[in-house]
């Protein structure tokens, strides 16, 4: 443009062809146009009267508070420049120029002004006092957008004119923002711990107090759950494996088979005989994996709230409890539930003697929990209570007479909180987990609503991954493997958890005595017996109000012994639990264990209870018990018949004994009573009977018994029978 056509701004400004070379990062203005040409004739200006320019409005406040006229001059050129700023808008990158012209002035930054309101806000609290390592991105995004849902169209929109008129500079647009993009602006702008403050305080400006509780109870709940979660890593993060010596949960832990189903009676494989399969009410028709059960997608597909997690003893039910719960505090599985709370029955029988509510229960338990209100737990938090072997409560639940009760927090005996949880009644909004032994007497009111799941122990794989894990050398994992194979019997009953344990102890045991691989024992009896001790001494401690004296606890093992062999003698694994005895039903299904009780369907529409032992071998070895203790305690025998066998040496009175059951088993055409020799002549061997010495009232020469009984069966020139007798030898150590 010539400078003939320019105008007078285009020359104040300065622009003209010179605005082409400005910096690139400033927008581009287009050239001012001419000047309106008034005629042809210039305009005649002698009546004009001339003034002193006007000061421009920066100068004009500026001479307010100064004299100077060197201080009203602007730094950048023209003295007749007024900023103006916006937030998040063009304008807040340039200025207006005075002289109509416009002017690119880029504008810098500070991270100060995207922070500091123009109209402060009174916070209600200090945001370092919220501060706590729960409080992470994640969980504060979800509980300010659950927040503000919670908002109708009209007070949300007041709440970002508040937020705009305390930070106008961030929230310039918050108008056409939703809640995402508001959240996400907030968290971007103050961080976590101020997000929350504000968004309570501008809430309670708004006369929302319920919603700004509403807030901080969310963050009061995040805090119990991490501390909670932190507690219970601690609990059940180790496991005790051997007296003294502990693994850790997750390196020890082997899957477990849950079958979505119920009754599905005893495991009934067998070495030797053919065992016709149970009759059960209902067949699995899934085996669940720990993180499906439990599962949102298995809770979408039942709606009842209570559920049973059956198991024999010593099937892994307190083991799957543990990883349960320790995946959902590492927050690995089961991440639907808000909370969960488990509570072993044994830790509950503290509270027998005293009125306690089920809240101070919890808070006893976990003292982390005591800023949390049961009552709190409904609607949107799912909680999972845990009730950890209900086969160990010794009281009597009586459905008919105990009060009905529904409040978590008002005090009462345990044995009504129990029943009533039972019920339905007491945490009808909560998922309750319940696992047990199989029961005698009802664990459940007729009427109550619940669902069923059965633990069934290890697969064959699982036995293998068990004894890898539990070995960290890899040659006496595979040492041990082989030897569990080589036991077909053992190698069955080692679907119970429990037997797996027992054996990994035993080999443990003799590794570090001999610092070697050692030949490991041939004889299952020692194990069985071990198994026995176990269960009748060491688990029946928790479930039992007093210890059984010896002459008790000797009377029960002949008298369910008794049964045993005279079911063997007619072919029989089940009983129907009418024809149960009475007096041993109780200590023989839930204390010691030692049986299970299920249902069958034998005709369409006929459901029938039946009690049988947790596995035929166990009837086997009790039958052989029975048959041993009475000979050496009551010196008589069980078969009551002279033996046929002229050429067996003279011995111990005990010897008859032998010669009855040797000439039985031979003309016994099933192999009914071949499990039943090698487990009597097992009783024969030094160990076992060292084991057996609580249950003796006086004691034999076992070097000469043992002798007695190799030259038994050496004695013995059955070809049929050969396998079974060698496997006798191996059990007296031969």
């Amino acid at each position: 443009m010539s400078s003939e056509n320019s105008s007078i701004g285009d020359a104040v400004s300065g622009r003209g062809e010179g605005a082409s070379n400005e910096d690139e990062d400033l927008y581009y203005i287009p050239e001012r146009r001419p000047s309106l040409v008034l005629g042809p004739t210039p305009m005649d200006t002698s009546h004009w009267h001339f003034v002193d320019q006007a000061l421009s409005p920066a100068e004009s406040y500026g001479s307010l508070n100064s004299d100077d006229p060197e201080e009203k001059e602007d730094e950048e050129g023209s003295s007749t420049r007024v900023q103006l700023e916006r937030a998040e808008s063009f304008s807040s990158c340039y200025s207006i120029d005075s002289n109509d012209c416009e002017k690119i002035i880029l504008r810098e930054k500070s991270r100060d002004d995207t922070a500091e309101p123009s109209n402060k806000l009174e916070l209600i609290q200090d945001p370092d006092e919220i501060k706590h390592p729960s409080l992470t991105l994640k969980f504060t995004f979800k509980a300010l957008c659950d927040t503000l849902k919670k908002l109708q169209m009209d007070e949300f929109s007041t709440f970002k004119w508040k937020l705009w008129t305390h930070f106008p500079q961030p929230f310039s647009g918050s108008q056409s923002m939703d809640i995402v993009d508001l959240v996400d602006r907030l968290l971007e702008t103050f961080g976590c711990e101020k997000s929350v403050v504000i968004t309570r305080t501008v809430l309670v400006t708004m006369s929302k107090n319920k919603l700004a509780e509403f807030l901080q109870t969310l963050c009061t709940k995040n805090e119990v759950r991490y501390e909670l979660r932190t507690a219970l890593k601690k609990k059940f993060a180790e496991e005790l494996i051997m007296e003294g010596e502990t693994m850790p949960l997750d390196d020890i832990y082997t899957d477990l088979c849950i079958s979505s189903a119920a009754d599905n009676g005893p495991n009934i494989e067998h070495e030797i005989m053919k065992i016709d399969k149970l009759n059960t009410k209902r067949t699995p028709d899934k085996l669940l994996s720990l993180a499906e059960t439990l599962s949102q997608e298995m809770l979408n597909s039942c709606y009842a709230r209570l559920m049973f997690l059956h198991g024999v003893a010593g099937s892994g039910k307190s083991m799957f409890i543990k990883k349960l719960v320790l995946d959902w505090a590492l927050e690995r599985s089961h991440q639907h539930f808000s909370f969960i709370f488990p509570l072993a029955l044994r830790e509950l029988k503290q509270f027998e003697s005293s009125e306690i509510s089920l809240e101070e229960i919890i808070w006893t338990l976990y003292p982390e929990t005591k800023r949390l209100k049961m009552e709190s737990l409904k609607g949107e938090d799912n909680a999972l209570f845990i009730f950890d072997g209900l086969d160990e409560y010794t009281e009597e639940f009586d459905f008919a007479q105990t009060e009905i009760h529904s409040d978590s927090s008002s005090r009462v005996s345990l044995n009504i909180n129990l029943v009533n949880i039972l019920r339905g009644r007491l945490l009808s909004s909560s998922m309750c987990l319940v696992t047990t032994r199989p029961q005698v007497n009802p664990f459940a009111p007729w009427d109550a609503h619940y669902d069923e799941l059965e633990v069934c122990g290890f697969s064959d794989a699982n036995k293998d991954e068990y004894f890898k894990k539990r070995f960290k050398d890899p040659n006496q994992a595979a040492t041990v493997i082989q030897y569990v194979k080589s036991l077909k019997s053992l190698h069955i009953m080692c679907h119970l958890p429990l037997v797996c344990t027992l054996v990994a102890d035993e080999c443990q045991r003799i590794f570090r005595e001999t610092r070697s691989v050692a030949k490991l024992p041939r004889s299952i009896t020692y194990m069985y017996t071990k198994l026995l001790l176990t269960l009748v001494r060491h688990l029946r401690k928790t479930r039992a109000p007093d210890l059984l004296s010896p002459e008790a606890e000797q009377n029960f093992l002949l008298e369910l012994g008794k049964l045993a062999f005279t079911m063997l003698e007619k072919g029989q694994f089940k009983i129907a639990s009418t024809d149960w005895p009475e007096s041993i039903a109780e200590e023989a299904v839930v204390r010691s264990g030692l049986c299970t009780q299920y249902t069958i369907t034998p005709y369409v529409l006929f459901y029938e209870d039946m009690v049988s032992f947790i596995h035929p071998t166990v009837q086997e070895y009790l039958a052989a018990l029975y048959a041993y203790l009475t000979s050496r305690n009551q010196e008589k025998n069980i078969f009551d018949v002279k033996p046929k066998f002229s050429m067996y040496p003279k011995g111990h009175k005990i010897m008859d004994l032998y010669k009855a059951a040797m000439e039985k088993s031979l003309h016994s055409q099933d192999g009914k009573l071949d499990m039943f020799l090698r487990f009597l002549f097992g009783m024969a061997c030094k160990t076992n009977q060292e084991l057996l010495h609580p249950f003796l009232k006086s004691p034999a020469k076992a070097g000469d018994l043992t002798r007695d009984c190799v030259s038994l069966i050496k004695k013995v020139k059955e070809p049929s029978a050969s396998s079974n007798l060698q496997r006798c030898l191996e059990e007296l150590e031969m």
